[in-house]
């Protein structure tokens, strides 16, 4: 495989974006392409390296591609060569069949706060391969070596940038909340979870229903945030709410695996 391969595949994970990897793993007949190549296609359709087959190909490969970044699954394409109506649309004679990988952003955790909750939600979550972002004056790189990005002056939270894939925990615990919520709440993030007492939790649900939020827009703030595990210690708290987190972003139950997949004893 071409350096130029490796290459682009680092840039591109390094610069946070989506793309897919197109494979030839089977041909028969005249096909140009060979088993083993392989294509590099981006979020726009482009492709930013590589071939897997001319016009006869290309179209169908690109719309996998563009397919597979959307719903994060892997698919084999088969690509019927010989087939001018059914097959990929010219009778180029042969056919073929294309695995195609999608390559996606981590998505990112924004916690708001510092202290030993957030501390092991930096951990845990960085295991679980999101992106760490922490936004608080209090935090350090010594308290947060996992973390991808500190963020220590932000008094207006201009700088907390929510987006589509971007998960929110305010762990502060002060009269700031309802300010760094209210910042979260105008992205379209998937999770927002506010850690807070009860009475701490609604006196902030109070302050932003005067400042006009709308009360389904609170329906989407965790509070309390995270999974019952009955927790008490900071481990588990924050263990609970990466676990719900989890379960947002893979479209679990947060149920026992033993009732959704009841095994035999006998």
């Amino acid at each position: 495989m071409p350096e130029e391969y490796f290459q682009k595949i680092t840039e591109l994970n390094a610069a946070e974006v989506p793309f897919a990897v197109a494979t030839v793993i089977k041909i028969t007949g005249s096909v140009s392409a060979k088993p083993g190549a392989k294509s590099i296609i981006n979020d726009k359709g482009e492709t930013l390296f590589g071939w897997v087959g001319g016009g006869c190909a290309e179209e169908a490969v690109r719309e996998a591609s563009l397919e597979s970044m959307r719903d994060g699954e892997t698919r084999i394409v088969p690509l019927d060569l010989d087939d001018e109506i059914l097959g990929v649309g010219m009778p180029c004679g042969g056919t073929m069949e294309v695995y195609v990988e999608p390559y996606l952003p981590r998505p990112e955790l924004i916690i708001v706060g510092h202290g030993r909750i957030a501390e092991i939600l930096a951990q845990l979550a960085h295991t679980v391969h999101f992106s760490v972002t922490v936004n608080d004056s209090g935090a350090t790189r010594e308290a947060f070596p996992m973390a991808d990005h500190l963020i220590t002056s932000d008094l207006d939270f201009s700088q907390l940038i929510v987006g589509p894939k971007t998960y929110v925990v305010v762990v502060t615990q002060h009269k700031g909340d309802q300010h760094s919520i209210k910042k979260a709440l105008e992205g379209k993030g998937p999770y927002i979870g506010l850690v807070a007492s009860t009475k701490r939790a609604k006196l902030v649900f109070e302050y932003l229903l005067d400042e006009g939020v709308a009360p389904e827009e609170l329906k989407r703030v965790h509070s309390p945030a995270g999974l019952d595990f009955a927790g008490t210690t900071p481990e588990e708290i924050a263990l609970s709410i990466v676990s719900e987190m989890v379960t947002i972003r893979r479209g679990g139950s947060g149920k026992p695996m033993m009732k959704i997949k009841k095994v035999s004893p006998v």
